[in-house]
């Protein structure tokens, strides 16, 4: 029999709160955490505006939080939250569990910590003279970088080896870097440590801050950041006619995963099961997804597989919902296609509209508020959805939350070079 995988603690770090209460609250209300960007000078961009971690202090999590001063966001944010989750487990003691059965699965994407040395002379090279955004200086400026990568591939490690380190975790150790999907990934992949036996446990989820020059720039450069500046609280609007892109964020999330004896035998509180994942490639383009959602469509249908349910059993979608216009059509189209006669009556949101995009955190951190909206019977809003788009045209809970009681849910989260994770998540049942 397969080892079943539950879920017993969870922690976030985000924009819209530094706990899953705090999250999941202000997604019900239908808050949005956008607004000009803080971090840097930004006003010589075309967006000039984020979704910001505000007021974070480490030390509220960690008595030793100083000897992290000069460690990145990616690795702060991570701490803090895993510290929340491994405490919701009742696993933070190391008298708790075996510890060399309890292991670190994160995705980590890059940071301002990666390059610290460039990005004074990068800011400078993408915003002129104080001017718009110089495309020759950034190509120049973007070199270097690129050069660099080999430091940045060794510091996005360095963020789950501090978690082991500062937890004294000794079980399996491993970090992905699969863009938008790095979180979800980092989580599919650790429930099949566990259910191939390799541990007990596993800390799982993803951190990432881009809010940096080049982060920012470098979206721009690809026409994927909404230029919405003179309403940036309305710019994230997945699905809506007039969505022109997505908004940039930042934060971490970490679920606690274990073998469901495990859990049991220790008497821990199970929030939900996970009960199915997927993972595909578009084998397509670097920075579109495949028009007709060909990866996608694969995804969900394995997600559904491995869980054993029919399409007709999930209750709820958490669109990965971007807000860009290639990305809602293409989710949409696979949601029919995998949905069939049904597409039309799951009900489908995208937390995005309110939190903005968390690229490598995104995935944890929404399948965080999936298991909530089991637990609550509420289901969060896709909030500035104002007008229709003949080719969304499904049910995408809009600008209020919902009032349904679901056993189970589908959480997408679809990358940057067509990397595609579907998780599904179902109310646990001894």
């Amino acid at each position: 029999m397969r080892r079943r995988v539950v879920i017993t603690g969870m922690g976030v770090v985000t924009p819209l709160g530094h706990s899953v209460g705090e999250l999941f609250a202000a997604q019900i209300e239908g808050r949005t955490a956008v607004g000009p960007i803080t971090r840097f000078d930004a006003s010589a961009l075309p967006t000039t505006f984020a979704s910001e971690v505000k007021h974070y202090d480490l030390a509220k999590y960690l008595k030793d939080a100083t000897r992290y001063a000069h460690s990145g966001l990616n690795t702060r944010f991570a701490l803090g939250a895993a510290q929340q989750a491994l405490a919701d487990a009742e696993l933070l003691d190391e008298g708790h569990g075996d510890r060399g059965r309890i292991g670190v699965y994160l995705g980590v994407g890059e940071g301002p910590e990666n390059f610290p040395a460039l990005i004074n002379s990068i800011a400078a090279a993408v915003t002129g003279d104080g001017d718009r955004a110089d495309p020759a200086r950034f190509i120049a400026a973007l070199r270097p970088a690129l050069d660099a990568r080999g430091e940045s591939e060794v510091e996005t490690h360095t963020t789950v080896g501090h978690l082991a380190n500062q937890f004294a975790l000794d079980g399996p150790n491993v970090s992905c870097l699969t863009a938008c999907a790095a979180g979800s990934q980092a989580i599919g992949e650790a429930a099949e440590l566990i259910r191939a036996g390799d541990a007990d446990a596993m800390i799982a989820g993803g951190s990432q801050s881009m809010l940096h020059p080049l982060g920012v720039a470098g979206f721009t450069r690809l026409s994927a950041l909404s230029q919405r500046s003179d309403s940036p609280q309305t710019a994230s609007r997945p699905f809506d006619l007039t969505r022109d892109g997505f908004v940039i964020g930042e934060g971490a999330g970490v679920v606690v995963l274990e073998e469901l004896t495990h859990a049991k035998a220790r008497g821990a509180t199970i929030y939900a099961e996970l009960t199915g994942y997927g993972s595909t490639a578009d084998a397509y383009r670097m920075t579109d997804p495949h028009p007709a959602g060909r990866g996608a469509i694969r995804c969900m249908a394995n997600a559904l597989a491995d869980a054993g349910l029919r399409a007709i059993d999930i209750g709820y979608i958490n669109a990965h919902g971007t807000s860009t216009a290639a990305n809602d059509a293409m989710e949409t189209a696979a949601i029919k296609s995998v949905f069939g006669n049904y597409a039309h009556k799951v009900p489908v949101s995208s937390s995005k509209s309110m939190l903005g995009h968390l690229i490598a955190a995104a995935g944890v951190v929404e399948l965080a508020i999936s298991v909530m909206a089991i637990r609550a019977g509420v289901l969060p809003p896709t909030i500035n959805y104002e007008t229709k788009d003949p080719v969304c045209d499904l049910d995408y809970i809009p600008n209020a939350a919902r009032e349904a009681r679901v056993d189970h849910v589908l959480s997408n989260s679809f990358g940057f070079g067509g990397q595609n994770v579907s998780l599904t998540v179902s109310r646990y049942r001894g």
